[in-house]
């Protein structure tokens, strides 16, 4: 179980130093580094997470950037004694602090976000970010978008959308799996770990740095409320000899197997938007796209298969009179929800349509970049429900990205070709775009044109 409370006892260092792994660990060369850019979610991150490599980088004249996302406001909820304006005031002069015993000459950034909305600012910070990132990142070490804590993931996974921009290299420090993870789980990533060995002198200023943080290792007061946030044994995984970082982040890859809720739930776990569908123009174009091959202009009857988080579901709610969207993941399902709310003629619901389809007559199917994760045989039996599940004079659209996924298991064009010799044999191809990056093809049940569906011809 995932704890966010870093009050309460967690795995002890002792445990992880005792795995075996944690000792064998390849170690992180900064042979070449020009400049470092750390980011953190919150005062104390960078230090607890990155900051014997801040030390490190200053002792070789590497220049430092910190930045800090958010205002660190909410660390005492409970206090009686104090309030968040106040802290937002203490933390940040302890930023400032902690950050020059780890390198003088580091240069610090407060953006100064709310505490706790880094998803709701996820816009602004990555023009923010995006603006202190230009230069010469070589290395830029963020948050691991894994280590379970929403601010956290956030800011990892915009920093992640950045490096590649700025040709840097990522390094993703884990905080809070230390307090609720343990070796032997599944979720820790050894096989993308990396140490940072740093000499005595980093590992020193990373002790006093962490001593800056007052607010965060000692009570504020007597009154209710007011305990130290970072409980002892939780500081501990951050005394050792060595930091670790996630160097790279891999996904399961399980080819010629249907992928299955966990899959998507661990994705959904790490990402509030896993491809990007709200953020990129690249997936705005494609709905625009797809939307604009619909042969209707309003149908009474819709189901999407593999909704996501319903960003093509709400423009497709605009020409439908009932539309049930559908998806394998429950974590999926709450967001679209969340998004579809007050739309009544909207229902979203979790179904594996490889084990079940839903029941009703449908006069549009949507299979929008889902056929690469079922087997062929899977692939071919959906189908086959999918056409079934027409009404008579209906419409089946398919769209998907065409270029290689290790994860998926077929490739799109796989997906397109086994959709021609399937539903090609019973539905006519009205429409068909392609381009480099996706393919979408529209069937139908009804072999006219637009124009003539429309009265031109």
């Amino acid at each position: 179980m995932v704890r966010f409370d870093s009050r309460l006892p967690c795995t002890s260092a002792a445990l992880w130093h005792g795995d075996a792994r944690f000792s064998d660990l390849p170690s992180i060369d900064l042979a070449g580094v020009r400049r470092l850019v750390v980011v953190a979610a919150h005062p104390d991150d960078e230090t607890l997470g990155a900051g014997a490599l801040i030390a490190q980088c200053g002792l070789s004249d590497i220049e430092v950037s910190v930045v800090v996302v958010t205002d660190g406001g909410a660390s005492h909820p409970d206090s009686a004694s104090t309030t968040p304006e106040r802290l937002r005031h203490v933390r940040s002069a302890e930023t400032v602090e902690a950050v020059r015993r780890l390198d003088p000459n580091a240069v610090v950034h407060t953006l100064g976000f709310a505490d706790g909305a880094v998803r709701e600012h996820r816009a602004e910070i990555t023009v923010a970010l995006h603006e202190l990132l230009a230069g010469e990142a070589t290395l830029l070490a963020a948050p691991w978008r894994g280590d379970g804590h929403r601010d956290h993931r956030v800011v990892g996974e915009i920093c992640a959308e950045l490096a590649p921009e700025f040709a840097a290299t990522l390094l993703e420090y884990p905080i809070w799996l230390w307090h609720w993870a343990a070796p032997h789980d599944d979720d820790v990533p050894w096989d993308t770990f990396a140490a940072l060995l740093p000499n005595d002198a980093a590992l020193a200023a990373k002790r006093d740095a962490i001593d800056a943080y007052t607010s965060q290792t000692a009570p504020l007061s007597d009154a209710p409320g007011d305990e130290a946030v970072l409980h002892p044994q939780f500081l501990r995984n951050f005394a050792g000899s060595r930091e670790v970082y996630v160097t790279q982040t891999t996904t399961r890859s399980r080819p010629g197997a249907t992928l299955d809720a966990s899959y998507f739930d661990d994705l959904y776990r790490r990402h509030d938007d896993p491809w990007g569908f709200t953020s990129r123009w690249y997936e705005r174009r494609k709905r625009a796209v797809t939307l604009a091959a619909l042969p209707d202009e309003r149908f009474e009857s819709v189901l999407e298969i593999g909704c996501s988080i319903g960003v093509l579901t709400e423009q497709l709610a605009e020409r439908s009179a009932q539309l049930l969207a559908v998806d394998v993941s429950a974590a999926a399902v709450d967001r679209a929800r969340d998004r579809l709310a007050g739309q009544t003629h909207v229902r979203v619901e979790r179904a594996d349509v490889a084990s079940v389809f839903p029941a009703g007559d449908f006069d549009l199917v949507v299979l929008s970049e889902v056929g690469y994760y079922f087997s062929k045989s899977v692939l071919e039996r959906v189908l086959g429900d999918a056409v079934d599940a027409l009404s008579p004079g209906g419409t089946f659209v398919a769209c998907h990205w065409r270029h290689p996924v290790d994860d998926y298991v077929l490739s799109g064009d796989d997906v397109h070709t086994i959709i021609a010799g399937t539903v090609g044999t019973g539905l006519t191809r009205i429409a068909r775009h392609e381009e480099l990056d996706f393919v979408l093809d529209v069937y139908s049940a009804d072999s006219r044109s637009v124009a003539a569906r429309t009265g031109l011809l």
